[in-house]
């Protein structure tokens, strides 16, 4: 009898030694441990609803900088889908239009975890959720709706779109919405509502009263400082960084940050190379741009810069976002091979920013983000497989686990418990 408790002792020992750190584990071995150990979570992807179909989809390892087999191999948990839709007329018209574009992403993201793949991925609408489906072995999906335009005037969409599992919104895009000034006003100091339009102020209440995460990452700062005025409860910025070290408008500058602390709020840093060093990512883009066109030239394809995006008419667009990735994937490949080609922005820039926000604003404000399939991308987090990468500068630069664990999703999660608890109180 003594022998079975004494190799029982010895199990449970060896058990207990197996999940703790080996004393001799080197760098990379300790941030394999800690990215396998902590829930990790992109706030922000961008979809094209064509690749949710039964014959194409994210089962696949598509040209997508985001799907399935990309994720399992970078150890990225959760992945926010985007349903978001350019800005057009403030009219009826432009606003059906609008929603008719809003709800066929919605329908794409339950057609995935419902219908496609449902023993790969579930929609997550909870923390509770989140923590419950990633201890099942299988990835989440969670929704934020990047520009409310489609919403109209209707405020009630705001509780249509909660329902549909939308759980954060942001009140503009690129360009003035009905609700809320754009930060794209600076570029040339005309605003439409010197902040929040009434149906902005309005729309606050709303999503604080259905629980809906506000995001401050594309109104202009008058905008955001409004938001902060009115909330009661915490908001986030779904992807942006530190203008002090970018000097951005998507960027927050220190007010901003400092307000968003004392929010309790949490700015979800982002991997967009034009976010992050100006002049690393215009030398590079600069080189980029000859050979984006060349590709495309190649592919007999019409290649278009950022800047002539709104003047595409839809279909223009969808065409080429259609063949955006293929030609990415090409000239990168073919810039690879230049041995003069400009250094690229990367995951240290990226964390640079982690950094600066860290000591402005606590670990308790600032998470993680990539704007991946949406322009994002940077070298070492080109895509979601490589998304050990950002764990392992982070470890380099000293964070520990439970800190790692924060900025990968806790403190994103606890800002979203906050708001539902909010949304309780109200109701």
């Amino acid at each position: 009898m003594n022998r079975f408790y004494l190799l029982l002792s010895t199990i449970a020992l060896i058990s207990c030694a197996e999940k703790q750190p080996k004393a001799t584990e080197n760098l990379e071995e300790k941030a394999r441990r800690i990215h396998d150990a902590v829930i990790t979570i992109d706030t922000h992807d961008d979809i094209n609803v064509k690749n949710f179909t039964d014959s194409i989809n994210y089962t696949q390892n598509l040209d997508t900088q985001v799907n399935l087999p990309k994720m399992k191999e970078g150890g990225l948990d959760v992945a926010w889908l985007i349903v978001y839709t350019g800005q057009d007329t403030l009219s009826v018209d432009g606003y059906a239009k609008a929603s008719e574009n809003a709800i066929s992403k919605f329908e794409a993201i339950h057609r995935l975890c419902e219908e496609i793949a449902p023993d790969q991925i579930e929609l997550a609408l909870t923390s509770a959720d989140v923590r419950r489906i990633v201890d099942s072995g299988k990835k989440v999906a969670m929704i934020g709706v990047e520009n409310a335009y489609p919403i109209g005037e209707d405020l009630s969409k705001i509780e249509e779109y909660q329902k549909l599992g939308a759980r954060y919104i942001s009140l503009a895009h690129n360009g003035h919405s009905q609700f809320s000034d754009s930060n794209t006003g600076e570029q040339d100091s005309v605003w439409l509502h010197n902040g929040l339009s009434d149906l902005g102020k309005q729309a606050v209440a709303e999503m604080n009263r259905v629980g809906i995460m506000i995001d401050v990452s594309h109104p202009s700062k008058e905008a955001m400082k409004q938001m902060i005025e009115l909330t009661k409860a915490p908001i986030i910025a779904s992807h942006s960084s530190a203008r002090a070290l970018c000097n951005h408008s998507r960027n927050l500058d220190d007010e901003q940050l400092l307000l968003m602390k004392e929010n309790g709020g949490v700015v979800q840093t982002v991997a967009f190379s034009s976010y992050l060093n100006t002049e690393k990512h215009e030398a590079r883009a600069d080189y980029m741009k000859q050979v984006y066109q060349k590709v495309a030239d190649s592919l007999g394809v019409d290649w278009y810069e950022r800047s002539q995006f709104a003047t595409l008419s839809k279909e223009q667009r969808d065409a080429f976002f259609e063949y955006y990735p293929k030609v990415v994937n090409i000239a990168k490949e073919l810039a690879e091979k230049d041995p003069n080609i400009p250094p690229a922005v990367n995951v240290s820039d990226f964390v640079d920013h982690i950094d600066y926000m860290v000591k402005l604003i606590g670990i308790d404000h600032v998470g993680i983000s990539s704007d991946f399939d949406g322009g994002g991308g940077i070298e070492g987090w080109s895509d979601a497989s490589e998304t050990f990468n950002v764990t392992l500068e982070l470890v380099k630069r000293g964070y520990t686990e439970e800190e790692i664990a924060k900025l990968w999703g806790g403190n994103l999660l606890r800002v979203l418990d906050e708001v539902q608890a909010v949304a309780q109180t109200m109701n």
